[in-house]
């Protein structure tokens, strides 16, 4: 609320038991009537002082000095009162005089900040937040009281104090320090933005201390299986059970494109009757909260009916007795090197697998690849085109060199 009147007036201002003409120069603010003074912590005499006008008599020089002081310390009020109404603060003479002298002015720390949003998504997980969502923004609170530690010594920081060259040295501790790769630095720099725009919104700051430092990810290099290697691991039986369920689940999801924790946790009444008379799988995905809606091909029928009287699947009614994705990527590693398949098997190919391999490259349109994968944006679905271009090249490329040799 604006006040209805507003007014600024030094004057001096006689110490107790003193009986010279030095006095103290105060400041009186009232706004609607009512005042609040403060020291400006000079002293002038009386006899050089023009009461009417609140400023020093004559045209000496410490008298222009004293004057321009007075004007630059009424500017710092004005100042003041500016910053309280961005910040959506009633202006008062008590919270000018606070703001001038600093007290009274909540102190904002970051990492405490941080903790009450970590809170907040916690309560919301399952609902609102992925349970990863969480985790990642755990993960970036304990690398930045790391980081303002290692720099600062200091236990947490005022969010005033926050600007470009904390960003930009947040982010080259993580990648020096920390040994995080570029995109998982981004991801971390990204997710401690998020923080900062609500301390903005809720107008606890007037500036991003983001703005110009550059959050832009590369593009990671994806490298499915191509048909012959699926081919390959599909028809290959070990001697070994773990092995044989670990290969089993890891053509489920290259024959559905669902990620590691959305076959971790479908359950059976998840694969359900479509209309069109054929299974299907209807969920969402945990990371982004979007359906999921996959229609099942015979090699991934086949892998659920294998497993339909596993204990875990009839007791806890999973689709499927799926390991952690530790253990999942250890197996993983090893089945590739028995198959013979010169890459770094992950479990997250899979879905790359299903992406390019499976569909793409067998003229699926990239509108339907992109639903079945349950991505929000087609924009996110358009990289595995690119790999599908290359790999034409590829077999182009090894064609042209067969027909130049006849």
């Amino acid at each position: 609320m604006l006040e209805k009147s507003f007014g600024l007036f030094f004057f001096l201002k006689q110490p107790k038991n003193q009986k010279s003409d030095e006095r103290y120069i105060y400041l009186r603010i009232t706004v609607d009537g009512i005042s609040k003074e403060l020291s400006t912590k000079r002293m002038w005499n009386s006899a050089r002082w023009d009461q009417a006008a609140g400023k020093a008599k004559g045209s000496k020089e410490e008298t222009i000095k004293l004057n321009t002081y007075l004007d630059v310390y009424r500017m710092n009020v004005y100042n003041g009162k500016s910053a309280l109404i961005n910040a959506g603060k009633d202006i008062t003479a008590e919270s000018l005089k606070n703001y001038l002298t600093g007290n009274g002015e909540e102190k904002r720390m970051l990492l405490d900040i941080f903790q009450k949003h970590i809170d907040e998504i916690k309560n919301l997980v399952g609902r609102d937040y992925a349970y990863k969502t969480y985790q990642k923004y755990r993960t970036t609170n304990e690398h930045a009281k790391s980081f303002i530690k290692w720099k600062y010594n200091i236990a947490d920081l005022e969010i005033k104090d926050l600007d470009y060259e904390f960003v930009k040295d947040f982010s080259l501790w993580l990648k020096t320090i920390k040994n995080c790769n570029h995109n998982s630095t981004i991801k971390y720099v990204r997710t401690l933005k998020s923080v900062i725009i609500e301390c903005i919104r809720k107008k606890w700051l007037r500036e991003d201390p983001f703005s110009e430092f550059k959050m832009t990810v590369k593009e990671t290099e994806i490298i499915p299986l191509y048909s012959e290697e699926l081919t390959a691991l599909r028809n290959k039986t070990f001697s070994i059970n773990r092995l044989n369920l670990v290969k089993d689940i890891f053509v489920f999801s290259c024959y559905t494109g669902l990620a590691y924790v959305d076959v971790s946790n479908l359950k059976r009444n998840q694969i359900v009757n479509g209309g069109d008379g054929q299974k299907w799988i209807m969920t969402k995905r945990q990371k982004t909260d979007t359906p999921q809606r996959v229609p099942l091909l015979p090699q991934a029928l086949e892998i659920i009916d294998k497993y339909d009287q596993h204990p875990k699947c009839l007791n806890e009614n999973f689709a499927l007795p799926i390991l952690t994705n530790q253990k999942m990527n250890a197996y993983l590693k090893e089945i590739a090197d028995t198959c013979g398949i010169d890459k770094k098997l992950t479990f997250h190919i899979a879905r790359h697998t299903f992406a390019t391999t499976v569909t793409l490259t067998n003229g699926v349109p990239l509108e339907t690849v992109s639903k079945m994968l349950g991505h929000k944006s087609i924009k996110q679905t358009q990289h595995y085109a690119k790999i599908v271009d290359l790999k034409i090249s590829e077999d182009m490329a090894a064609l042209n060199k067969k027909l130049s040799a006849i």
